[in-house]
């Protein structure tokens, strides 16, 4: 027996043999030398390549040339279209390796270019067969004789535009809906199409003596391969409302219509968006993710296909499954991540960040290493083959193809790339760390619910009420959310409830921290990928019972708007804090992602958005990465910004049904803690409405209106929409009291109205109302019309006596009437030295020295308010009165989040507040209270 060949030697005789044989068949195409040398890589890394070559004569020359269309599928030529489609798919195949081998491609264009190959050949397979069967049945027409066409979904990596070299397609046919064709032979929608489809995949599939077009898979159709071959609309709907399985909601990420009626294609797409994509997180598809990773590792020890570059450990499809997978969870939120293609889904992931930039980063390069490898190993002999070859040759001509200069450093590299694959698959599927000795004695415990259980565990665990527990354990152990939940919802409260027993016995506030969680938990129990998300995100059960100790306003929502459990994640909670300027992006956002022309979709986008954000802004409060100010300013900016969208909202709800007043425009002004940009969670707004509408003016729709009526009308409108009851809550409570004449007034007043009313009628302390106001939203010209009847208003003389005694016979009465202090306990906002008093004296500063500064710009802001006048030298302590107030505005969110009155019990910081406040009303001169006005 002769020793074996040494593959270097191997090589060398193989490319002198390919190019004497391309010789042989194409002599121009070794001509000149340069061109030779080319060709020489090309025979080492392509059998299939130079098979074209030699089968193709002249193709050589042209490889340089750009991509060639699909050959023409004539009519009465039909014995020749199978031969013209595999030949042109083998010249077109032949220059991706060419560009490929001499680094003109990037493997991106390589994938999108197998793509766009399978692409045109199936539309031209479409047209042509479609032609054909209605020259024998007619075409299909719909109920209302529409013409219906077959719609091809291309799944897979076809559907992502990133198809292997030598794939097969993964096909789903579907139409409209039921029919039948006009023809002398009619046939039924269904018929017509299926037939189309099998002469679809015989002509592309067939394997003849030019080789094959595209490989056909029809199984990952509903029903796989004992299903019909195509389905109406209403029966793919029907089927994945109700038969949808997890690994069908990862093929689908990638559908994409690629031939036939593409327009129909994605208007079903649209239609199937929920079933792929959940409007909530969905942890749950971490399980269908483990479900399909077992079978496939099953399949893998099976046929030993641990090198297999795409189904083996660190390889194609791990990647692909562990982008799926965080698209699945949170695509139903954030329509950024509703990408086919697997780098560009990866890169939202990434700039959302749900993965770790640098680790993005090293998983796109492991992902085009592999992908360029796998397709190297394709081209080598146009097989479907996912696996460096056991052959010493026919290794070492891949890897000399890419560069290397031996097997062994192509190997090391791979090694490489598939333990970064490896590591970051295995950290998303992980099992999340349990702390089983901390908590094994609340598992047990639980797990003897309702009828057993010892609650002396929940002492020992430090519990100070551990029967009062017990017993609400116990109700919410024999509930029936809980005593209803499937086999998988049971496990996972299995698993979350004895952590959050555990977390909170740790944490400072256990036995106010666990009956609120209990409340989410009842909320949610039918909803078992909440409880996913709980268990699969230690760092979500940890924020949620930190929340429920620290804040019975939070706790309510997560229970009434579960899908807050979002923000509780550490990219959100430790993430960025939306600022002021974010706001009108954010909210935007969220309405053009709800559907076109719904407004209520819109209203509940509307909805969510809020609570996230003012969810996002209360836990930033919580942490301290956000001053209490700062927060009631943002929640105020959030409020604007969806009062713009909601006033948008408005106005083409009276516009469809009365046309518009033209020329004229509505502004929304913002009064008291709106105004003054310190809204707090949970505040009421307090609107005025203002119109610039000639008295005479009328709408110009179908059913007009005058200017008075309509404007009135769209207020009205607007008012509903902030009050509308939605799945996500509501938008806002409004008081627009304070609008002249207050409830005897009309509700919209005209800008000459509203200026003769501050002018002649208007009271003090509406005057004082004014200072903290400011135009909102609205027509521009109109706020600038209100900000001069605000400034000419403030600037009008007043008798600086009257003014005192009537701002302190105003104070005085709302003392009497509103303050809730009693010993030991102070009214934050009421309470002498409390906000009131503040605001009070800073609008007697305002009223009684804007007359002599006629320039003066007068802000609504109380911080803002404090530099003005210590800047114009009417206030000197300030500084000292802008930290009493930080600490006054603190105070009351801290009371607020906790569903607690703004009654606390006063200590040594609130006492200094409270003094210096006092003290800088006495020297102005201002006496709040009996006492006072008795001691001056």
């Amino acid at each position: 027996m002769s020793p074996p060949q040494d593959p270097e030697a191997a090589l060398s005789a193989l490319i002198e043999r390919a190019l004497a044989r391309l010789a042989e068949r194409d002599a121009e195409a070794l001509a000149e030398p340069a061109r030779a040398e080319r060709l020489a890589r090309l025979a080492t890394c392509s059998d299939f390549a130079l098979d074209t070559l030699c089968r193709q004569p002249g193709l050589a020359a042209r490889l340089d040339e750009p991509a060639q269309s699909p050959p023409s599928l004539a009519p009465g030529e039909e014995g020749d279209w199978p031969a013209r489609l595999r030949r042109w798919r083998a010249a077109e195949s032949t220059r991706l390796i060419w560009r490929d081998l001499h680094g003109l491609d990037q493997v991106d264009a390589t994938l999108a270019g197998s793509s766009r190959i399978a692409e045109q050949a199936l539309q031209a397979g479409v047209s042509a067969l479609s032609a054909q069967m209605a020259e024998r049945h007619g075409r299909v027409r719909d109920g209302a004789g529409r013409e219906q066409r077959l719609i091809v979904f291309g799944l897979g990596k076809l559907g992502g535009g990133e198809l292997n070299f030598s794939s097969d397609v993964d096909l789903v046919y579907a139409y409209r809906e039921p029919g039948q064709s006009d023809g002398a032979r009619p046939l039924d929608a269904e018929a017509w199409f299926t037939r189309l489809g099998q002469r679809l995949a015989q002509l592309l599939g067939d394997t003849t003596a030019d080789g094959f077009c595209h490989r056909v898979d029809l199984r990952l159709r509903p029903f796989g391969g004992s299903g019909r071959l195509a389905l109406s609309f209403n029966a793919m709907e029907q089927y994945f409302q109700r038969e949808g399985r997890d690994w069908e909601r990862y093929a689908w990420i990638k559908a994409r219509p690629v031939a036939g009626d593409i327009e129909a294609g994605e208007e079903l797409l649209r239609t199937l968006r929920p079933f792929v994509y959940r409007r909530y997180l969905d942890y749950n598809a971490i399980d269908g993710l483990r479900e399909m990773k077992a079978l496939i590792a099953a399949e893998v020890q099976k046929r030993e296909l641990a090198d297999d570059l795409k189904l083996g450990p660190g390889g194609i499809r791990e990647i692909e499954f562990l982008v799926q997978c965080l698209q699945l969870i949170r695509g139903g939120r954030e329509p950024a991540l509703r990408q086919r293609a697997l780098l560009p889904a990866l890169s939202a992931l990434a700039q959302a960040g749900h993965i770790a930039a640098a680790t993005a980063t090293r998983l796109a390069e492991a992902y085009r290493y592999l992908r360029r490898l796998e397709n190297r190993v394709q081209m080598l002999a146009d097989q479907q083959v996912h696996a460096l070859p056991e052959d010493p040759l026919a290794r070492l001509r891949i890897a000399r193809g890419l560069g290397y200069p031996d097997t062994a450093a192509m190997q090391s590299e791979l090694d490489g790339h598939r333990a970064v694959v490896a590591g970051e698959f295995a950290g998303l599927l992980e099992a999340r760390r349990r702390r089983r000795g901390e908590t094994g004695a609340l598992a047990q415990y639980w797990r003897a619910l309702p009828e057993g259980g010892d609650p002396r565990v929940l002492a020992e665990a430090g519990f100070d009420d551990a029967e009062g527990l017990d017993q609400a354990l116990r109700d919410f152990a024999a509930s029936p959310a809980v005593r209803t939940l499937s086999e998988r919802g049971r496990k996972r409260l299995d698993q979350v409830l004895p952590d959050l027993l555990g977390t909170a016995a740790r944490g400072p506030a256990p036995d106010a921290a666990v009956p609120r969680a209990l409340a989410l938990l009842q909320a949610i129990t039918r909803r078992t990928a909440y409880l996913a998300l709980l268990e699969e995100q230690p760092a979500a059960l940890a924020r949620l019972v930190d929340v429920s100790a620290r804040s019975a306003l939070l706790s309510e929502r997560l229970a009434e708007h579960p899908l807050l459990l979002d923000e509780l994640l550490d990219a959100r909670a430790a993430g960025p804090i939306p600022d002021e300027a974010d706001m009108p992006t954010l909210v935007a956002q969220a309405v053009a992602g709800a559907p076109d022309g719904d407004p209520e979709a819109v209203l509940q986008a509307l909805n969510e958005q809020r609570q996230a954000i003012a969810f996002r802004l209360a836990l930033a409060l919580l942490g301290e990465r956000l001053a209490p100010a700062e927060a009631a300013r943002r929640l105020a900016a959030l409020a604007e910004a969806v009062l713009a969208e909601a006033l948008r909202l408005a106005e083409a709800d009276v516009s469809a049904q009365h046309g518009r007043v033209p020329g004229a425009g509505l502004a929304v002004i913002g009064y008291g803690s709106l105004g003054g940009r310190e809204l707090g969670f949970g505040s009421d707004l307090d609107l005025v409405f203002l119109h610039d509408a000639p008295a005479e003016a009328h709408s110009d729709g179908a059913r007009p209106l005058d200017a008075g009526r309509w404007f009135a009308r769209l207020a009205q409108r607007l008012v509903s929409l902030l009050g509308t009851v939605t799945a996500a809550g509501k938008l806002y409570d409004v008081d627009v009291r304070l609008r002249p004449d207050g409830a005897k007034g009309m509700l919209v007043s005209s800008l000459d109205s509203f200026a003769a009313y501050q002018r002649e009628r208007a009271w003090t302390w509406e005057r004082q109302a004014l200072v903290r106001a400011r135009a909102i939203a609205g027509a521009p010209a109109v706020c600038a019309a209100f900000d001069r009847i605000r400034a000419e208003t403030l600037a009008t003389p007043r008798e600086r006596q009257t003014l005192r005694e009537e701002v302190q016979a105003m104070r005085r009465r709302m003392r009497a009437e509103l303050d809730r202090s009693r010993p030991g306990r102070f009214d934050l906002k009421q309470g002498e030295g409390g906000l009131v008093d503040l605001e009070f004296l800073l609008q007697a500063l305002v009223l009684e020295h804007a007359p002599a500064r006629p320039d003066w710009r007068v802000p609504g802001d109380t911080p803002s308010l404090l530099r003005e006048l210590a800047a114009a030298g009417l206030l000197p302590e300030a500084e000292a009165l802008a930290q009493a107030h930080a600490l006054l505005v603190g105070l009351g969110l801290e009371c607020t989040l906790d569903r607690r009155p703004r009654l606390v019990s006063p200590d040594q910081a609130l006492e200094q507040a409270r003094a210096r406040v006092m003290a800088a009303c006495a020297r102005a001169g201002l006496a709040f209270t009996a006492a006072e006005a008795a001691g001056s």
